[in-house]
């Protein structure tokens, strides 16, 4: 397939869409209780950094990804969970479904999680992922990408993106991306690299902000890989 012939049409909202009636819960704080739980440990900056999780360094491009969370009116969004999850830099997930025929790092969790400052700040330390193939279409690649989640008040309110690399050759054949119908939201979902926050001899810096609400929101998602 060429680029000019177009990227596949996404296949997954066909496999992902619901076959058994909704379930309807009349006790709010029953869903809670079921939701995901951390525990009782305080974030830490060690959350943050994906790198120092674990006693060795993992392999693959050192990178720092920072940005703010805004609502829509442009003020900060302070104190907002974001978590995220990723690939190594072979394009594999370190969780059992994962049998991409790539290797494992076992010193790369591909998770982590922090707070925004005052200033909706975030900030992760982290290794680029590797694209990876998936069966949506004929040799179909999955882009870099990194997935983040942002929890409201409660874990009912949860909000789930995914962040792309600026240059990737892969963007424009990806069917996710792409169904994303207007270019402006599209480009919004790709970071921005910044000499700035780049640190020599150790790590290139990439900024990414996330608007919650109104005309320049981020675009987030239900249930894509």
């Amino acid at each position: 397939m060429s680029v000019s012939e177009g990227p596949e049409p996404y296949r997954g909202a066909l496999w992902r869409q619901p076959v058994n009636p909704l379930v309807v819960v009349d006790d709010p704080e029953a869903v809670e209780l079921t939701g995901p739980v951390f525990g009782s440990a305080d974030v830490t900056d060690l959350d943050g950094d994906l790198t120092r999780q674990r006693p060795g360094a993992p392999l693959g491009e050192r990178i720092t990804l920072t940005g703010r969370v805004l609502d829509r009116a442009g003020c900060p969004v302070r104190g907002q969970l974001i978590e995220i999850w990723q690939a190594n830099a072979a394009g594999r997930y370190a969780h059992r479904r994962d049998q991409h025929h790539a290797p494992l790092d076992p010193h790369f969790t591909g998770a982590g999680r922090c707070l925004t400052d005052d200033q909706g700040r975030y900030r992760f330390t982290t290794i680029r992922p590797g694209a990876y193939p998936w069966g949506d279409h004929s040799n179909a690649w999955r882009p870099a990408h990194i997935h983040f989640s942002l929890f409201g008040a409660a874990f009912t309110q949860r909000l789930v993106t995914q962040m792309y690399f600026p240059g990737d050759p892969l963007l424009p054949l990806d069917p996710i991306l792409q169904s994303v119908g207007d270019d402006a939201a599209r480009q919004r979902l790709v970071a921005a690299y910044d000499p700035e926050l780049s640190t020599p001899d150790w790590a290139l810096g990439y900024r990414w902000d996330i608007v919650l609400g109104g005309p320049s929101a981020t675009r987030t998602e239900g249930g894509r890989r």
